[in-house]
């Protein structure tokens, strides 16, 4: 009879081969996301997204040709206790590994007014960098996934003026030798949904203490039954519901926007920015190359 963990482990491979595996696989080939020797340190926020990745990247370590190390890197910002031990079980259930490390992000930007998000997310990149690089690890693998690219790309369209997209790698510019990876690159969350519902797991929503504080206060004035059910409204959210509105006229929306990051034609653009330096049509407009219309 198979554990809880070998029944996660086996709905990955086998149940959601297509919607999971495969897309995972794919991503990690088509982008050689890991290399002989790596040591790769996946950071786990205790959500879905992260968990799921912990699981698909032993699996590959596993069952892959390609030799490498793994480690399991939580980072506690200032959890509350219940959300801390719901990572734990979490993490014991599916067999993980887990080295959790403390820091005091949220209690450094709760009272910060302009952008604490932005704040918390930078403070909480640059504590995953340094404590994986302390770690002897050489890249760090993030649980972003399809719709978070799909998103970011739209999110810089209409609320940041620019185009530009979630990249599958990049090298850090702040920790000399370290890379970030994003191995659910292909994967879409309503699979990530599926499959958390089929193996009944309950994973960390948001532990933000602003969204928590939100939370109890509609629960007090009787707007939420459950605090545990908010979804913390931001441009994000818009985004997410934009595109569901799009879906529902043209179910390829989320694909075409993801491969229009791919498909960017720089002689027709008015124009762009290669390695900070900003290019306009007109620097070359009138030159021999001239099209027609």
């Amino acid at each position: 009879m198979k554990t809880p963990c070998q029944r996660i482990e086996s709905s990955i491979i086998k149940k959601f081969r297509k919607e999971i595996w495969r897309p995972f696989v794919r991503g990690m080939q088509e982008y050689e996301m890991v290399e002989e020797g790596d040591r790769v340190a996946v950071c786990i926020s205790g959500g879905k997204d992260s968990m799921l990745l912990a699981k698909c990247m032993q699996e590959i370590q596993r069952h892959g040709d390609i030799s490498f190390e793994l480690r399991f890197l939580v980072m506690d910002p200032g959890y509350h206790p219940d959300n801390r031990k719901m990572i734990e079980d979490n993490a014991r259930k599916m067999e993980i590994p887990i080295e959790v490390m403390e820091s005091d992000i949220f209690d450094t930007v709760v009272d910060i007014d302009d952008s604490p998000c932005y704040l918390c997310a930078r403070m909480r990149r640059g504590f995953l960098y340094a404590n994986a690089k302390a770690m002897g690890c050489n890249k760090i693998a993030l649980g972003h996934h399809f719709n978070d690219v799909v998103e970011t790309i739209l999110m810089g369209m209409i609320y940041g003026g620019q185009f530009n997209t979630m990249m599958p790698k990049l090298f850090s510019t702040n920790f000399e030798g370290m890379e970030l990876i994003r191995p659910l690159y292909y994967v879409k969350e309503e699979d990530i949904l599926a499959w958390k519902e089929y193996n009944e797991l309950q994973f960390l929503q948001c532990a933000c203490r602003f969204t928590e504080q939100i939370a109890r206060e509609k629960a007090a004035a009787g707007i939420l039954e459950n605090p545990a059910d908010i979804v913390h409204t931001s441009k994000r959210q818009e985004i997410k519901e934009l595109i569901r509105k799009l879906k529902e006229k043209n179910p390829s929306a989320d694909s075409n926007i993801f491969k229009s990051a791919e498909n960017v034609n720089l002689d027709i653009c008015l124009g762009y920015v290669s390695k900070g330096i900003r290019h306009h049509f007109m620097d070359s407009y009138g030159g021999d190359d001239r099209g027609c219309s």
